[in-house]
């Protein structure tokens, strides 16, 4: 096994059965999370990269089984933020050091490509980085949104097994999935995409076939994170991902995608104290903190026990910041593009 870990660490290259018995075996868990680290102070340096999360509506048209968001969803309040409420928590983002914000929501029709692409305008006149996730677009809108100054788009493919895809996701084109990141890398965006650990009836197999897919597709940023049970879907008696799993999925993507950003998801710390930190003790580099304010926080409720939710911005970029200097980390100074995390960096 450690032959395994030795052979990724050097060529950044794993079959489909080398990836199984890694997530197989769980006696070379901590010789697989250090390799992990390794490889990402190698390549990025210990610097650690923020990002400010805008949660901007939690109106979505879809109606995923694992999403507290979902369409079907009657017994979660419903929120959009206005388009100066949008700007001013970008502003105050920029105030408390963010370099890149992050603009996510559900499918939310009601942010049409003039509105959206009204917005980009309006953030990146802030001089950020600045990542969407919007969702599926057509290609035309992915296009409008990067001439207005996008830099960055996360779709998660969730899980690049079709069937299991088509069972959480009802009503939804695998295809149309993987063309919509075919068409982000046409349009020159840094591409995200990842997936959820611990969904119902997901093997083994599948996700060693979804960390290949990171590979093949080369994406830029890949966000793991455990499936968690919320109560308000149909799989609210499902078992749910553990952080060990997803940990390790993490560390091998680290392992073949030297470079890439990856970061350590709330989700990881809603299941154990300090997640997000032993996540950046296996091979992720970008914590994304909530820059949203008031109620929003606590209603965007994609899952349960969702972290911070009654902190503020503020506290949240205190906080985050001494847990990474604890570790010997400093906060980037950079925008975080792929690749680049080692420079413009300074300690906190």
């Amino acid at each position: 096994m450690n032959k395994i870990i030795e052979k990724a660490k050097l060529t950044h290259e794993l079959t489909k059965d080398e990836i199984l018995m890694l997530l197989e075996n769980d006696n070379i868990n901590e010789e697989l999370f250090k390799a992990a680290d390794y490889i990402r102070e190698k390549y990025l340096g210990n610097v650690v990269n923020l990002r400010g999360l805008i949660e901007f509506t939690n109106i979505c048209k879809r109606n995923c089984m694992y999403c507290g968001l979902r369409r079907d969803n009657k017994n979660l309040k419903r929120y959009r933020l206005t388009e100066d409420e949008i700007f001013d928590f970008a502003s105050k983002a920029v105030n408390y050091g963010y370099k890149t914000i992050v603009l996510q929501g559900g499918e939310d029709d009601y942010f049409d490509v003039d509105k959206m692409t009204n917005i980009v305008k309006k953030i990146k006149s802030l001089g950020v980085a600045l990542t969407l996730s919007l969702g599926e677009k057509t290609y035309e809108e992915y296009k409008a949104f990067k001439a207005a100054g996008a830099d960055r788009y996360l779709i998660r493919i969730e899980t690049t097994d079709k069937q299991l895809y088509t069972a959480m996701d009802p009503g939804m084109s695998f295809e149309n999935r993987l063309e919509c990141l075919d068409n982000l890398r046409k349009l020159g965006y840094e591409v995200g995409t990842g997936i959820l650990v611990g969904l119902p009836n997901q093997t083994l197999d599948s996700i060693a076939n979804d960390i290949l897919f990171f590979k093949e597709i080369d994406a830029d940023m890949i966000g793991i994170g455990p499936f968690i049970p919320n109560a308000d879907t149909p799989l609210k008696d499902a078992e749910g991902g553990n952080l060990t799993l997803s940990l390790k999925v993490m560390a091998i993507t680290r392992l073949i995608l030297p470079d890439i950003n990856i970061p350590a998801t709330t989700a990881m710390e809603s299941l154990a104290p300090n997640g997000r930190i032993k996540a950046l003790q296996s091979g992720a580099n970008v914590v994304m903190p909530n820059v949203t304010e008031g109620e929003y926080r606590k209603l965007y409720a994609l899952y349960p026990g969702k972290i911070c939710t009654g902190d503020t911005p503020s506290h949240c970029r205190g906080c985050i910041t001494g847990k990474i200097t604890a570790i010997g980390r400093s906060i980037s100074d950079g925008y975080g593009f792929r690749g680049n995390s080692n420079v413009n960096s300074h300690d906190c």
